[in-house]
């Protein structure tokens, strides 16, 4: 399937706040006034948007919000920041409401994993796989591939144990209890074994992946996705035939997690130990063969050249990829606050630190802070961004979806990822199935859209 369909979902932190003695509100409350202005918009339940994208009340009073479906790596990260954005004009709304009713209450949201009391929610991608791919092969080639990821996707993370604060390089690590799991919320696995692929069930299969971290970088997240797609298309095609199983993966993750340094080695079921590095080059040199016989894009080209330049910059100094990957980032600033303050890492102000370089607000959050003055590099442009809020990408059947959310509002009687429901008037509702997910693009539909000007006309054609 050279063709992937892809999507993200992200769990956001959320915080209600009060200073100086005033009354606070409980964080249900304030994730009601969060989602007060999506529920006054919509019909019912409704909760798909204009650009295709799901937003919703998760468990645990989390907002999250699912990227519409995407088919390269590129779109996606442009509309994992679009969430990004969602939530941000939300909190500002909410806050605003707040202050009318005379709550001084301040809301704090978090693209981050963990909280300060241990608990994780997550950051899932989704993955449409060729249902005659043998799962357990899947399982089997990609875990140690997702165990190693974690050196270029890896969020960082300030970690409170009893002996003292340490750095890792990932917050989701810590929460791996299994290598192939159907929890998410407890026993977690490297692989989820999850499937529903919201498509035609015959032909494909959803590969849910639990185990990474949400990204504040454009970069880490073009990467963890974009990778992740290259060698599940290698998977299909019977390509991996090296034997990478890891001897325990579960006590492998955590101890990469541990050594920022990314030299540590980890035992292969067969003997022999690699570092994350070195079993990513691994991966990374069957990709670079499968496709000097197979017709790359020219985005997996540039994947395969950043994938490259990456491993390469951890393998001489971890700290060189200061500008691109999250952990990195973050330790860097850290480390400079340290320097400059002449304090400790146990430190309480590292752990507020950590937070708050997860803060979603561009006018708050120290990542964004660090991307006004041109220290991290980007991807992706604010136009692009702005445009994929009120937009839903044009090549798959979120274009579809996103549009008739768009032009046809009072029409919509409700909308999930496989089909749509209008409502005409009728004593019956249409629905109007969407079972292939790469159909329903503005190149097949397109014209149809924008030459109904009524649901009616729409059904007709």
């Amino acid at each position: 399937m050279q063709r992937r369909i892809f999507g993200l979902e992200n769990e956001y932190g959320l915080i209600s706040s009060s200073a100086g003695g005033r009354v606070n509100i409980s964080v249900e409350s304030a994730l009601g006034y969060l989602f007060e202005k999506v529920v006054s918009r919509q019909r019912g339940t409704n909760d798909f948007l204009r650009n295709g994208a799901r937003l919703y009340q998760d468990t645990g009073c989390h907002p999250e919000y699912a990227t519409p479906e995407c088919d390269n790596a590129l779109d996606l990260t442009i509309h994992d920041k679009a969430g990004e954005r969602i939530i941000e004009e939300l909190l500002l709304t909410a806050e605003r409401k707040l202050h009318e009713n005379g709550i001084d209450c301040d809301i704090f949201i978090f693209k981050n994993n963990t909280d300060s009391v241990g608990n994780t929610y997550g950051c899932h991608e989704n993955y449409l796989v060729e249902r005659a791919v043998n799962f357990h092969k899947l399982a089997e080639q990609l875990i140690p591939f997702f165990v190693t990821r974690q050196i270029f996707a890896g969020a960082g993370k300030v970690l409170k144990t009893r002996l003292g604060n340490h750095y890792y390089i990932s917050q989701r690590a810590q929460h791996i209890y299994q290598e192939i799991s159907g929890a998410t919320t407890s026993s977690r696995g490297i692989i989820n074994t999850r499937d529903e692929p919201h498509a035609d069930e015959e032909k494909y299969r959803r590969l849910h992946v639990i185990v990474g971290d949400s990204n504040m970088s454009e970069i880490a997240t073009y990467l963890k996705v974009g990778t992740t797609a290259i060698v599940l298309a290698m998977v299909e095609d019977g390509f991996i035939r090296k034997d990478l199983a890891l001897e325990d993966p579960v006590r492998a993750i955590k101890e990469i997690s541990h050594d920022t340094t990314c030299r540590r080695k980890v035992r292969l079921k067969r003997g022999k130990e690699f570092s994350a590095i070195e079993l990513q080059r691994e991966y990374l040199e069957l990709a670079l063969e499968y496709y000097a016989t197979a017709e790359a894009s020219p985005q997996v080209s540039d994947l395969l050249e950043r994938w490259q330049a990456v491993l390469d910059r951890l393998s001489e100094d971890p700290m060189l990829c200061a500008r691109e990957l999250d952990w990195v980032i973050k330790k860097e600033l850290i480390h400079s606050y340290m320097a400059r303050k002449g304090i400790g890492f146990d430190d309480r102000r590292i752990s507020m630190l950590d937070l708050q370089y997860h803060d979603l607000r561009l006018d708050k959050g120290l990542y964004y802070k660090l991307e006004r003055e041109a220290v991290v590099e980007r991807l992706v442009t604010d136009a692009e961004i702005l445009d994929a809020m009120g937009n839903p990408p044009a090549d798959t059947r979120a274009y579809f979806r996103g549009t008739c959310l768009k032009k046809f509002p009072d029409h919509i009687y409700g909308a999930s990822w496989s089909s749509v429901l209008l409502d005409t008037g009728e004593a019956t509702v249409k629905k109007i199935p969407m079972s292939e997910p790469g159909r329903g693009t503005r190149k097949l539909v397109g014209e149809v859209l924008e030459r109904s000007d009524t649901v009616a006309e729409l059904l007709e054609r």
